[in-house]
């Protein structure tokens, strides 16, 4: 009895020896950072750009009695350090700042097109190791240099890393974690792939809480997809190719596909994409590999500029194979822009041929860009219209009506 007494008597010291306050983190004394940017000095040094909030304005914003409100520059400050390495110009950065910086909120991390094509590899060691860093955070290229996405602003935001992270969640476009990224640099079945961000001129504005006054200004928009061979930026991808790279990718979420119509080409129709998946199937017959790929798409008939009448079966399949020609018109396009241009695979099929050629595969890794780009890759999709919306036609004017 004198044994089990003892024993909870030392469990109730020890409980309260592990208790205390010494791992707080008090928001009053941290540099919450949204997001971070790396660029190349001329002489080879490190530029990190962080954008950190300023909490005392950061939630007074949007409004105020009367429509008014604080300017939206001012939710966050953007400061920028050099040195040799990420930590050293992260150490000379905090000189500037008077609380310690916090990346457990990170939203995106961008990448500078100079620093992009040097290489990534030794600059992305110091976000793996880090225990504040989250691997769930995006990843962009800077068609530019990273500084001037991060002090650019959002017209409906905030700022404009938070305007980044809206699209993202719309999932309008490409957008690749940190922990995809550094798994397709690691991986030698496949290259990384991030999308570009550029600075371009959208929307006009007007009205007091505009810095430079009237005018259009420049806004971080996503413009398609940077391309990489291992840890270098080789290039770039259009709008259209990076549709295409998500279906051979298998990760298209959203979107829509517009094709001309069956009767009249100066009209469009639009199908709305509701389902997708793609299946690649390797083959190999010790010289060369080929590849087999089906993507399956189940869409809603979601606006049509012609006169058709999609109730007979047989406009509603010719309507689909019309569909089906232009997914594999995006896939063939990004397939042979990858190959014969960049020679790269940027799709997995490395990584789909390593899954079923295990044995074959350790001769064939090292040098997998070269073996993919004299593959043959068959494409072939099936598009299915499983709705045509509230009305199998468009609506007829009455002139229209009295031809």
């Amino acid at each position: 009895m004198s044994r089990k007494v003892a024993l909870l008597f030392l469990m109730i010291i020890l409980v309260g020896l592990t208790g205390g306050c010494w791992s707080r983190k008090e928001l009053s004394e941290m540099a919450i950072i949204l997001g971070a940017g790396i660029d190349r000095e001329p002489d080879g040094k490190v530029r990190l750009t962080l954008q950190i909030t300023r909490p005392a304005t950061f939630g007074a914003l949007g409004g105020g009695e009367g429509g008014g409100g604080g300017t939206m520059v001012g939710a966050v400050w953007v400061v920028s350090g050099i040195g040799e390495t990420v930590f050293d110009a992260q150490r000379n950065l905090s000189l500037q700042v008077s609380r310690r910086l916090y990346w457990g909120h990170n939203i995106i991390l961008i990448f500078g097109e100079s620093a992009a094509r040097q290489g990534v590899r030794e600059v992305i060691n110091f976000f793996s190791r880090s225990t504040q860093f989250r691997e769930t955070t995006w990843v962009g290229i800077a068609h530019g240099e990273a500084e001037e996405v991060l002090t650019s602003h959002s017209a409906l935001e905030k700022t404009s890393v938070q305007a980044l992270g809206f699209l993202e969640r719309m999932k309008a476009g490409l957008f690749v974690e940190y922990k995809e990224f550094i798994r397709d640099l690691a991986c030698p079945g496949t290259n990384p792939v991030a999308p570009r961000i550029e600075l371009l001129y959208r929307g006009r504005h007007e009205g007091p809480l505009m810095e430079l006054g009237p005018g259009y200004h420049k806004e971080a928009v996503l413009t398609g997809t940077a391309v990489f061979k291992d840890d270098r930026l080789v290039g770039w991808l259009d709008r259209s190719e990076t549709r295409g790279l998500l279906w051979l990718r298998n990760i298209i979420k959203k979107g829509a596909v517009t094709v001309p119509s069956l009767s009249d080409p100066e009209k469009k129709i639009t199908m709305e994409i509701m389902r997708s998946k793609t299946k690649v199937e390797p083959y190999y017959d010790g010289e060369k590999a080929s590849f087999a790929v089906q993507i399956r798409v189940d869409g809603t008939l979601i606006e049509q500029q012609d006169k058709e009448v999609f109730t007979d079966p047989e406009m509603m399949t010719a309507l689909e194979k019309n569909l089906a020609a232009d997914v594999e018109r995006k896939a063939r396009s990004v397939l042979g822009k990858a190959r014969d241009e960049y020679g790269v695979d940027i799709f997995g099929f490395g990584e789909a041929f390593h899954r079923k050629y295990k044995k074959e595969w350790p001769g064939l890794k090292e040098h997998w860009d070269e073996e993919f780009t004299r593959s043959d890759v068959d494409i072939a999709a099936e598009v299915r219209i499983r709705q045509a919306g509230m009305q199998a036609r468009r609506l007829s004017v009455k002139k229209e009506a009295g031809r």
